[in-house]
């Protein structure tokens, strides 16, 4: 029964977005709290869900897309009935990219006594906030980065570090390139990296990691990392941190001369970052992911229908689909389906339970199964590897998934 809803709401979103363009999200920047209000399909009072992201701070690069993209599906609900008649206004908290702020802003939603909250965004705002909705509500991260305990209220968005590392290395060994570099940041993202890639090479028989450096992500310069490396023979080069950080390990790596392939986590797929980082991008920049970046290339099926869906309203807000976009959209889908489902009186337990049993929804991440991966939804048959393309500017797929 809930594989046939949410087939139906893709084709449903197919024909509303078909028949009229979505509507333009709100240029008002958002604040703590903030709203972001589309305008209403129907005279009934909306119905609020709660967002927490990263709109100022080291990690605005992921939450503006992010809250991009919610502006651009609150349209599109809406014209499609919103929630039992209701329209859906997505209101936004700012955590200035701090875990701190996030605890603080989750307490203070929960006493709102809602059944969801969407976000935050980064490693370690998820793993900060999980603790806090042990007894509800739903909170659903756009990180990929955590992993929650099953049946818990904890829910992860798009395939998981470990499975990108599986495809990761599964991809090394197809390419003969069997000596492996890595450099993680000692933060929580770095500390998961080298978790999901211990993983990824345990699978990936006859590859060996040569060298394995860390470095703070407030460091300015991380040359003597890299000269190991360099040293080191290995063939490629595993760097795992997002914006800034990342920035640090790829100048230094274009100033040693380091001249093989350089794989990254999909936190860095955005376009804001390949123009500023333009400069110095390696010749060959991987970054594994999901489905979305194969847009034209997958078969009809509803996963292209979703992802048509997904780029038509994106393309009517003047947006351009990336991880942060691609991160945000799937989970809030998720949980709207569900509320349709459930209706809007439906508690935090029962829209726990909802998600958990969920299984052939289809976004733009891949087609969903909730009971065989459970909190998350998705695996490594999701999984795929990008080239960054600096002629066309796009990530193209070099793997299938």
């Amino acid at each position: 029964m809930i594989r046939a809803i949410g087939i139906g709401f893709a084709a449903l979103l197919v024909a509303t977005s078909c028949a009229s363009p979505a509507a333009t999200p709100s240029s008002a920047p958002a604040s703590t709290p903030a709203a972001t209000t589309a305008p209403a399909a129907t005279a009934a009072a909306p119905y609020e869900i709660h967002v927490i992201l990263p709109l100022t701070g080291g990690a605005a690069f992921l939450g503006k897309p992010e809250q991009q993209a919610l502006d651009a599906l609150q349209g599109v609900v809406n014209k499609g009935g919103g929630i039992s008649g209701r329209p859906v206004k997505f209101t936004y908290y700012d955590d200035a990219s701090t875990a701190a702020t996030d605890v603080q802003l989750v307490n203070q939603i929960i006493a709102k006594n809602v059944p969801v909250i969407l976000g935050p965004s980064l490693v370690g705002s998820c793993n900060a906030a999980v603790p806090v909705v042990a007894k509800g509500p739903v909170l659903y991260c756009f990180s990929p980065g955590i992993h929650p305990d099953k049946d818990s209220y904890a829910f992860t968005s798009s395939v998981s570090t470990v499975d990108l590392n599986r495809a990761l290395f599964k991809y090394f060994k197809a390419k003969g390139l069997t000596k492996i570099a890595t450099i993680t940041s000692t933060d929580a993202t770095g500390q998961d990296a080298d978790s999901a890639i211990k993983t990824g090479v345990s699978e990936a028989t006859g590859v060996t990691l040569v060298a394995q450096e860390h470095f703070n992500t407030s460091d300015v310069s991380v040359s003597a990392q890299i000269a190991r490396i360099k040293a080191s023979g290995a063939q490629a080069l595993v760097g795992w941190s997002t914006g800034t950080p990342i920035a640090t390990v790829l100048r230094a790596a274009a100033q040693a001369g380091l001249d093989i392939p350089i794989a990254t986590t999909d936190g860095n797929m955005t376009y804001a970052q390949m123009e500023q980082y333009a400069a110095f991008l390696p010749k060959e920049l991987l970054i594994p992911a999901p489905e979305w970046p194969a847009a034209a290339t997958l078969p009809a099926g509803p996963v292209k229908d979703a992802l048509k869906v997904y780029g038509d309203a994106l393309a009517a807000a003047n947006v351009k689909p990336d991880i942060g976009t691609s991160l945000a959209w799937d989970p809030a889908l998720i949980v709207i389906e569900m509320l349709k489902k459930l209706g809007p009186q439906a508690t935090a337990t029962q829209l726990r339970d909802a998600i958990n049993g969920l299984k052939g929804f289809s976004g733009v991440n891949g087609t969903y199964d909730f009971t065989a991966e459970p909190q998350r939804g998705l695996n490594s048959s999701q999984a795929l590897v990008t080239h960054w393309d600096a002629t066309t500017k796009a990530w193209v797929p070099v793997s299938a998934p």
